[in-house]
This record gives structure tokens, sequence and C-alpha cells, in this order.
């Protein structure tokens, strides 16, 4: 089974459209966007459990 199969339709559109059509700027952009987005998610995250940890240090 391929690693895509365990993800969202959405995903594998994306993915499907950067390896057959997307020329290298469109490329370069979806690097750019994709990446932005998964940094904010991560930071987002950490803020989440670090925020988490201050409230069980609260109990």
């Amino acid at each position: 089974m391929d690693k895509l199969d365990y993800y969202p339709k959405s995903i594998k559109k994306a993915v499907r459209y950067m390896k057959q059509d997307a020329s290298r700027e469109e490329l370069l952009e979806i690097r750019d966007l994709i990446n932005n987005a998964i940094i904010n998610r991560i930071n987002r995250i950490d803020k989440e459990t670090r925020t988490q940890k201050e409230n069980a240090y609260e109990l």
C-alpha cells in the first residue's frame, strides 16, 4: 500500500498535480505555501502542549 493512501483525497490530488502538471514556478510557490502551513501548525501544536503542561502544574 502506498503511503499516500493514508492521507485525505485532497492531498492525493495535490501531489498528483505536482507530479504531472505543475510548472517550476508553481512548484516553488506550492513549496512555500506548504512549508509555511506546516511551520504554523507545528508552532500551534507546541504552544498548545506548553499550555497543557502549565495547566497541569497548576492543579
